[in-house]
């Protein structure tokens, strides 16, 4: 038995490229099941000065992107390989891009009751599959029981002030690495692999570090 491998994974779960990266992970993960990865999940912002409240997604968009056929151009390679990796994400029925500050406290606080990785396929899940608004502290609050965390216990903490420091603390610290898009995958604390890398390539690196040990 091989000695874990951290496998770091800077990820925000409103951002489509980072789901689609996960799927890509999983599925060579599951090839490879005695792959040597011990995961875990950071956080980062993508709309880090987002108001609290989340803000209408077409908007948003059109801001961002300059009008809703530039939106939609930019959107059109995320439709198409997500449906390659066999990826649903209902945009139509997405209203609002949340501040993912409170789903990032929640992926935290899921990482202290091992369930960490449970929480950002359920947080992905809601976003894009079912179109659920992840800033709402009800709804995160459902994703912990669906998850089969203490629901009364994470509704307490989002209404606090509670490791909100620490996940901007953190956020600061991978733009400060020279971190400027997710996902980005940190190997053995030293081999960054950003974007959603295909299952192929992940077959190879776990090659690889089973070269070498």
């Amino acid at each position: 038995m091989t000695d874990p491998i951290k496998l770091d994974i800077m990820s925000d779960p409103i951002c489509p490229w980072c789901y689609i990266g996960k799927a890509h992970l999983d599925r060579a993960l599951a090839d490879h099941p005695d792959h040597p990865f011990a995961i875990e999940w950071h956080p980062f912002q993508l709309n880090p000065d987002m108001p609290a409240g989340g803000m209408d997604r077409r908007t948003y968009l059109e801001t961002k992107f300059g009008g809703k056929e530039a939106a939609v151009r930019a959107y059109a390679p995320v439709v198409e390989h997500a449906q390659a990796a066999g990826l649903k994400i209902d945009f139509e029925g997405m209203k609002r891009t949340p501040n993912t500050m409170d789903a990032h406290r929640l992926i935290h606080w899921a990482g202290i009751e091992g369930r960490q990785t449970a929480a950002v396929s359920a947080l992905f899940h809601a976003y894009f599959v079912e179109a659920r608004d992840i800033g709402d502290a009800e709804v995160l609050a459902d994703i912990a029981d669906a998850i089969e965390m203490d629901a009364s216990v994470v509704t307490r903490l989002l209404a606090s002030d509670a490791d909100l420091a620490d996940i901007a603390a953190r956020d600061a610290h991978s733009r400060e690495m020279g971190i400027t898009s997710v996902p980005t995958f940190i190997v053995a604390g030293k081999h960054a692999v950003p974007g959603a890398q295909p299952p192929e390539l992940w077959a190879k690196v776990i090659a690889e570090l089973a070269k070498q040990t």
